[in-house]
């Protein structure tokens, strides 16, 4: 790609922690009482913070959500723009591509800047990424076009004495299921399992490998630059607590205590609950620009946007989308699989990442490079922030160890696969 037309990603892109929706299984995850534009907005605000860009110079927010969980989640990146301290001027546009939604937000810019058609020249920067809360809402069914009065309220709760005949359902169990496919996520993965011949040891193993390398990752401070530590209130009578690591990382993993829990989806599975990925709210966001805009203003570029690639499957196989996304990207990049140095492969599910690991080592991609520093499985995916989060760490990583090439993919429900090919600068 020709610099005029080359897309980078400023130093100083920061993310939220990953936290787990729930504690234990019980209490309230420590973002619970944070909406998904509250994630996305502190994501912006430490990413301005931390980049040398006035903000006057900033022309518009992309930013990825997946799905909506609270009432102010309709302004979407509107909300987070607001809420990241940028001014009423600033247009945003939220994109949904499910799982890879903060990945596409960062093509959607990169794709604007380029085309100049909607592009401000005067404001040449953009803030892309995404933010997501999975405290997602029970949907009720069979109650609108009750009289409005004593039970029904146009804004504000619902009184429960107009209940009757209606019913709850809970929106992200209901998310997780394709009615095209006919299967819930987990299913996929299963049935990708079954096709590749993956065994419940090897996605045990492959989970220990996730949760040991994030150990590992995060006590080596690898995350540290990436990471902006978030202060939360959790009761009014104690002090603050400040969430400075993705949550999810669990001290104490061993393969033995892997092997003892049970199929989570289907009798005889493969998929259980500590090698799938976490459930957690988070936010990640950069700012990019033209590298000749970045050469002028004396910048200093976290990495090139070298290619980019999306692609669809069979929703009955969603998981195994980032195999031909990897292949578009690499050919838009114009390089080969073997010249990759740091893989980000999104854990969706250990059977589902495995397929994936499978195919690319036939790329001439490095199993050995896929997730040295844990994914999905030890960190969660955050479905809308994911792409964001997972390009932050690859580029951070790429830099931290002086490696050219990285690729951030992830499989999208439906059947679609998104992927990133990033150059140290």
């Amino acid at each position: 790609m020709q610099r005029n037309q080359s897309i980078v990603i400023l130093d100083g892109a920061r993310r939220t922690p990953r936290a787990d929706i729930l504690i234990d299984n019980k209490a309230p995850g420590l973002f619970a009482r944070f909406s998904a534009t509250q994630l996305g907005g502190l994501a912006i605000q430490a990413t301005l913070a931390h980049t040398p860009v006035d903000p006057g110079l900033i022309g518009h927010v992309i930013m990825g959500m997946a799905q909506h969980s609270h009432r102010d989640s309709i302004y979407a990146a509107q909300g987070m723009r607001r809420r990241g301290g940028l001014g009423d001027d600033v247009p945003a546009l939220t994109v949904a591509r499910i799982c890879g939604s903060g990945a596409e937000a960062i093509c959607v810019g990169a794709e604007m800047i380029l085309a100049g058609v909607r592009h401000d020249r005067k404001r040449p920067f953009l803030v892309v990424g995404g933010g997501e809360s999975m405290q997602y809402p029970f949907c009720l069914y069979n109650y609108r076009g009750k009289k409005v009065g004593t039970a029904v309220q146009k804004y504000g709760p619902v009184d429960p004495r107009g209940l009757s005949g209606a019913a709850l359902q809970d929106s992200l169990l209901m998310g997780l299921y394709d009615p095209g496919a006919r299967l819930s996520m987990a299913n996929t993965a299963e049935e990708l399992g079954r096709r590749y011949g993956i065994t419940r040891e090897q996605c045990d193993k492959f989970a220990f490998r996730s949760q040991t390398n994030a150990r590992k990752a995060r006590d080596a401070g690898w995350f540290d630059e990436e990471i902006e530590p978030v202060s939360v209130v959790t009761d009014g009578a104690k002090p603050p607590v400040t969430v400075k690591y993705d949550t999810h990382i669990i001290d104490g993993a061993s393969l033995s205590k892997m092997a003892r829990l049970r199929p989570a989806f289907e009798p005889g599975g493969v998929i259980t609950a500590g090698n799938a990925s976490a459930v957690v709210d988070g936010g990640a966001a950069m700012v990019i620009c033209r590298e000749t805009e970045a050469t002028k203003r004396k910048l200093r570029p976290l990495a090139r946007i070298a290619g980019m690639g999306v692609a669809s499957c069979d929703p009955r196989i969603m998981g195994w989308g980032p195999v031909p996304a990897t292949k578009i990207a690499l050919e838009s990049a114009g390089i080969k699989g073997s010249r990759l140095a740091h893989v980000e492969l999104n854990e969706a599910f250990a059977p589902q990442a495995l397929a994936c690991v499978k195919d690319f080592e036939k790329m001439g991609i490095d199993p050995e490079k896929v997730n040295p520093m844990g994914n999905a499985i030890a960190l969660g995916h955050p479905l809308g922030a994911t792409g964001a989060v997972l390009t932050l760490t690859c580029a951070y990583a790429l830099r931290r160890k002086r490696e050219k090439y990285g690729l951030v993919t992830m499989c999208i429900g439906g059947g679609q696969g998104i992927a990133l090919i990033l150059e140290r600068m």
